[in-house]
Order: structure tokens, then C-alpha cells, then sequence
């Protein structure tokens, strides 16, 4: 079962999600390095994802300084990755 490494990024997600997708492509494009956990593959990691979030939503992206985000936007991603100063 996937744990959140506290040193990268973490995504929990799946491929019949468009917003997982979405935010797949946003940090494939922006060159940041990250550990893609798909809930298809491995559906015990949904848990994990859930006791993070305590939602059942998806994405959930962790960041290193162990917050996250459920579902978020471009710009969430963007703004958590400048304040990390990983873009």
C-alpha cells in the first residue's frame, strides 16, 4: 500500500478521472517530479488517500510539507508549487 514519501510529492488518482487527468498533465508539464498512486492498480490506497483527505474525492495531491489538496485547480496546483519553490 502506497505511503506518502514527506520528501516528494504524492498523487492519488485515477485514469476514468478527468480532473486526475487534469492535474497529471499540469505537474507533467511543469517538469515536477512526483509519485502517481493509481487507485485502479492499487484500490487499498484509496484508504490511504482518504485518511489524508477524509474525503472520498480524487485527486488528492500531498505536497512534502505535508499539506494537500482535494480536487484542486490549476492554479492551487501552481500557487502550493511556487510557495514550495518546486517552479
Amino acid at each position: 500500500m502506497a505511503t506518502p514519501n514527506a520528501s516528494e510529492i504524492t498523487m492519488f488518482g485515477a485514469d476514468w478521472c478527468r480532473d486526475c487527468i487534469r492535474t497529471k498533465k499540469q505537474l507533467d508539464d511543469l517538469g515536477v517530479e512526483y509519485t502517481y498512486v493509481d487507485l485502479v492498480a492499487d484500490p487499498a490506497a484509496a484508504d490511504v488517500a482518504k485518511e489524508i483527505s477524509g474525503r472520498t474525492n480524487i485527486p488528492v495531491v500531498v505536497y512534502p510539507d505535508s499539506s494537500h489538496h482535494v480536487e484542486p485547480s490549476n492554479a492551487d496546483v501552481e500557487s502550493k508549487l511556487r510557495e514550495l519553490s518546486l517552479i
